[in-house]
């Protein structure tokens, strides 16, 4: 595709600062005119109102989000090149995460191992594509061993598809790439939802994970996202750490991540909460594959399904207590117009955690809002320590993993916060 043949969008006076910020969004409007022969994912050259060049970027004409930028650069020409080689370079980005002294095969071959707060890390799950972080707006992949799960969530990348999976399968050498494109952004891009094998042998039921010596089972076809939150790696490491020798509620458990994390670090009892019957259930079968299962550990693990906040207050009304609770609620803004909902929500169940801990014990809250700051969010958990009348100090920060990058003009991309607080 030469420039010749890119249709031109002109933004409106004063509408350029993001991007010569080189943030890549550039909503619908801060357009002075929408071009006549661009369709969805197709490439556009971004223009200033007095027509300097800006950017090429994928065109989505009916997502808020217009244009999301491929390049600042006008000598590069966005063809299949440049999608092959954007893959690779966030394959290569990752080599980083490998092990030293060989010690580990590589990222291509699946295996993750590097350097963190929690010790050496190691594993073969990890993500392998972030999105705008990596130059690739709305594409997700994910490696669980020999099996991709990609997630195409914007027209750009969309249009591109097909080039996106023959690279992934000539980098990787995976055995099964598969595809979750089912998340609610599709429809606001005006895409339809699709799922299903791309390359390769179909996945088996579930794709059995490693990471730092903790084992887990992964349904590709219909867990969350993309099977698994590889995204709070950080997160079950520091529950590790913190939850040796503690009870420990475990609260929107899904698949048991945190409790496995807990269990294998030493705790004395991990009890799980979610609302969905069959996420317990391989919450179970996660605990069991990490030696925590039969009679030998009765009393040790439990799982009740429900609704959190009710259970939380079921749990305050008995005055039951534990040593740590883990809060890893689902999103509970998607825009902003639903922020104080959700902050209210997230004051909610972190009054709840608090009222439950006993003396010296230990909250590990999160939240995965992007809209959600850092500084709100603790705010929202301060104040929810003041409310419970507990007097608590902040012990630990935690984030998404290296895997996860943040773009530095993209503060959006830093989506998941993460607070230890310990109560006196």
């Amino acid at each position: 595709m030469t420039s010749r043949a890119i249709p031109t969008v002109r933004l409106a006076p004063g509408k350029e600062k993001s991007l010569l910020r080189r943030h890549p969004w550039v909503f619908s409007g801060a357009i002075a005119e929408e071009p006549h022969r661009a369709g969805f994912g197709d490439t556009v050259t971004l223009v200033s109102s007095g027509g300097e060049f800006l950017a090429r970027a994928s065109w989505s004409p009916e997502s808020q989000i217009r244009a999301r930028v491929w390049t600042f650069d006008e000598s590069e020409t966005i063809d299949e090149d440049f999608f092959r080689r954007r893959v690779a370079g966030a394959i290569e980005a990752r080599a980083n995460l490998l092990a030293r002294d060989g010690d580990a095969d590589t990222v291509g071959n699946g295996v993750l191992s590097s350097s963190q707060a929690g010790g050496r890390a190691t594993g073969n799950a990890l993500r392998l594509v972030h999105g705008e972080s990596d130059g690739l707006p709305g594409l997700l992949v994910d490696r669980y061993g020999d099996v991709l799960v990609c997630q195409f969530l914007a027209t750009g990348v969309e249009r591109w598809q097909e080039v996106i999976v023959e690279a992934l399968s000539a980098l990787t050498g995976a055995g099964s790439i598969y595809e979750r494109s089912d998340a609610d952004v599709r429809e606001k891009e005006g895409l339809r939802t699709r799922t299903g094998l791309r390359l390769g042998k179909e996945p088996p039921e579930l794709v059995a994970i490693e990471e730092n010596g903790r084992r887990y089972l992964v349904d590709v076809r219909e867990g969350h996202k993309t099977g698994f939150y590889l995204d709070q790696r950080l997160g079950r490491d520091a529950a590790a750490r913190w939850c040796r020798g503690r009870e420990v509620l475990n609260a929107f458990s899904y698949t048991g991540g945190f409790s496995v994390a807990a269990l294998t670090g030493g705790a004395a009892s991990v009890v799980d909460v979610d609302t969905s019957g069959p996420s317990l259930a391989l919450a179970r079968r996660n605990v069991a594959a990490n030696g925590f299962g039969g009679e030998d550990t009765a009393g040790r693990y439990d799982a009740i399904e429900g609704d959190v906040f009710t259970l939380l207050r079921r749990f305050r009304d008995s005055r039951r207590s534990f040593d740590a609770i883990v809060l890893d609620p689902p999103k509970f803004a998607d825009a902003r117009a639903h922020l104080d909902k959700a902050a209210r929500g997230y004051k909610d169940i972190n009054l709840l955690a608090f009222k439950l801990l006993r003396p010296g014990g230990v909250l590990l809250t999160f939240s995965c809002s992007g809209l959600m700051t850092g500084e709100l969010f603790q705010k929202i958990v301060a104040d929810a320590a003041v409310d419970a009348r507990r007097d608590a100090a902040l012990v630990e920060r935690l984030a998404q993993p290296p895997d996860h990058p943040v773009a530095l003009p993209f503060p959006e991309g830093a989506y998941l916060k993460g607070l230890v607080c310990r109560v006196r």
